[in-house]
């Protein structure tokens, strides 16, 4: 039956249009897919995007600018207990992944434009991570302080006292001052 229909479709389509133009315009949209393809698997080559599906620290130094966060890390008090993922990504297998393909998504339109700014800043949805991954080692150490500082906006966050902790001093690392 749907042999039949894509035979009645495809008369009507050869008719309107001609078998010549429609063999032309499939030779383009198969030229057209086959360069995104190409640039989207050359990009992906370069940017060392397989890298990216991993939890070694030293792939959040495949950009340039995130070099300062990951020496400064090696110098922390978190480096033998926490990588990067541990404290940047949910825990959560899909939501893990999805906030990778965000980030990953924000950072490479900010590197291709070259808008992003310096020194680099964790953006709210981030921090908010950061907190939920704080208070999912420390929770019952000081569940009495943060009553509520989980989604409140306005709630004092742990690296407003601990913003060394995971990066080790603050030198040239930006952000909030005020956490």
């Amino acid at each position: 039956m749907k042999t039949i229909e894509l035979k009645k479709w495809w008369a009507i389509a050869t008719m309107a249009v001609g078998a010549l133009e429609l063999r032309k315009w499939w030779v383009i949209a198969a030229i057209a897919v086959g360069l995104l393809a190409g640039l989207g698997s050359y990009t992906f080559f370069y940017a060392e995007g397989l890298s990216y599906l991993s939890a070694d620290p030293g792939v959040c130094a495949n950009c340039h600018i995130m070099q300062p966060q990951l020496d400064s890390w090696q110098k922390s008090s978190h480096k033998n207990v926490a990588a990067c993922v541990n404290c940047h990504l949910p825990h959560e297998f899909i939501p893990k992944y999805i906030a990778k393909a965000e980030n990953g998504y924000h950072h490479a339109k900010s590197f291709t434009f070259q808008d992003f700014h310096e020194p680099i800043m964790i953006k709210a949805k981030s921090a908010q991570i950061l907190q939920d991954n704080c208070l999912s080692c420390h929770g019952k150490l000081v569940i009495d302080m943060v009553m509520g500082a989980t989604k409140d906006p306005n709630a004092v966050r742990c690296i407003h006292c601990h913003a060394d902790v995971g990066h080790g001093p603050r030198a040239g690392l930006g952000g909030p001052a005020d956490y």
